[in-house]
C-alpha cells in the first residue's frame, strides 16, 4: 500500500508483502496469528519462556528468513512472559546481526502489566516500532495507542491511516491525556496493577501446591500445559469453569489451556486449582474415562 509518510516522506510500499516471513512468539497472541493469515505472511515460531523469547530460537527464525519480529515485551498472551533485563540484552545482541529486520513490540497491557517496561528498540535500529495501548489500564472503550518508531516505519503507518478514518478523536485524546496526568487516576491504575498481579499469583501458587506446572509471570493469564486441551476445557466447563484451549495460540508448541485471572478473586484460586488438578490427574496428564 502507498501513502504520504511522516515529514513529507515519499510514498512507500509496506515492509512486508504476502509470502514474507515474520518471527512470532509460539505460543503467542491468537490475533497475531490471524493477522498473519489475513495478510498472507508466513509465521516463523519463536519459543518463549517466562523471561521472554529465547535468543537461540529468535536467531534460528531470523536465519530462516524472517524479515520482521513481533513480540509482546510483558503480559504476553497467553503465557504471561515478561522480558528480563538479561534476556532483553541477549535478544538485542541477536538483533544486531540483522539490522534490517523490522522489530515490532506490542505493549498492550502497559501500566497494568505487572512487570517493568523493557524494549529491544532504540534510535540506532534501522526499522522498529513500539506500540503501547491504554485500553487495558484506563478502560476498553479508550481505544487509543501510542506509537514510537523510526521515521520510515512511522511514515508507512501514517500513509495507511490516510486511507481510512484519517484521524483519532480529539475528545478521546484529551480524555486520555487528562487521565494520564491525574494523580487520582494514576493511583487507581497502580492499585489495579497490584490487584491483577495478586489474582494471577494466587492461582499460580494454588496450582503449584497441587503439582500442576503453569506460567504467568505478568499480565492476566495463566498458561497450563497438558495433553488433550480441548477435552480438558470441556471437562472444566462442565465443572463451572470456562478456560480457553491453547490450540488457537500455537504453531508447533505443545498443548495447553489458558486461564484468565483478571476477574478471579484470590479466595477462588483454590477452587479453580482443585478443578484443574483433578481434570489433569494432579500431575499434568488428562484423565480419560
Amino acid at each position: 500500500m502507498r501513502g504520504v509518510g511522516r515529514r513529507g516522506a515519499a510514498r512507500r510500499e509496506p515492509h512486508l508483502r504476502p509470502g514474507d516471513r515474520i518471527a512470532v512468539e509460539d505460543p503467542g497472541f491468537a490475533s497475531v496469528l490471524d493477522l498473519c493469515a489475513a495478510k498472507g505472511l508466513v509465521p516463523v515460531p519463536v519459543e518463549p519462556d517466562e523471561d521472554g523469547p529465547l535468543p537461540d530460537s529468535l536467531a534460528d527464525a531470523l536465519a530462516a528468513g524472517a524479515e520482521a519480529f513481533l513480540l509482546t515485551p510483558r503480559a504476553q498472551n497467553p503465557t504471561g512472559a515478561a522480558l528480563s533485563a538479561e534476556r532483553a540484552k541477549a535478544l538485542r545482541a541477536v538483533l544486531r546481526s540483522h539490522p534490517r529486520a523490522l522489530v515490532i513490540e506490542d505493549d498492550h497491557a502497559g501500566a497494568v502489566a505487572g512487570a517493568p517496561a523493557r524494549t529491544l528498540c532504540d534510535a540506532r535500529r534501522e526499522r522498529w516500532a513500539v506500540v503501547r495501548s491504554v485500553a487495558k489500564a484506563l478502560g476498553p472503550d479508550l481505544r487509543l495507542g501510542f506509537l514510537c518508531g523510526d521515521a520510515e516505519t512511522l511514515g508507512r503507518v501514517e500513509g495507511r491511516q490516510r486511507m481510512g478514518l484519517r484521524w483519532v478523536s480529539y475528545l478521546l485524546q484529551r480524555t486520555v491525556l487528562a487521565l494520564l496526568t491525574d494523580d487520582a487516576a494514576g493511583s487507581a491504575v497502580r492499585r489495579a496493577a497490584r490487584c491483577y498481579a495478586d489474582r494471577c499469583q494466587a492461582l499460580l501458587r494454588a496450582l503449584a501446591s497441587r503439582g500442576v506446572p503453569a506460567s504467568g509471570r505478568s499480565g492476566m493469564n495463566v498458561w497450563v500445559p497438558g495433553p488433550e486441551e480441548g477435552t480438558v476445557a470441556q471437562r472444566l466447563l462442565a465443572k463451572g469453569f470456562a478456560v480457553t484451549p491453547g490450540e488457537r495460540f500455537r504453531i508447533r508448541s505443545g498443548p495447553a489451556i489458558r486461564i484468565t485471572t483478571a476477574a478471579l478473586a484470590p479466595r477462588e484460586a483454590d477452587r479453580v486449582a482443585d478443578a484443574v488438578a483433578s481434570t489433569l490427574g494432579g500431575g499434568g496428564s488428562a484423565q480419560m474415562t
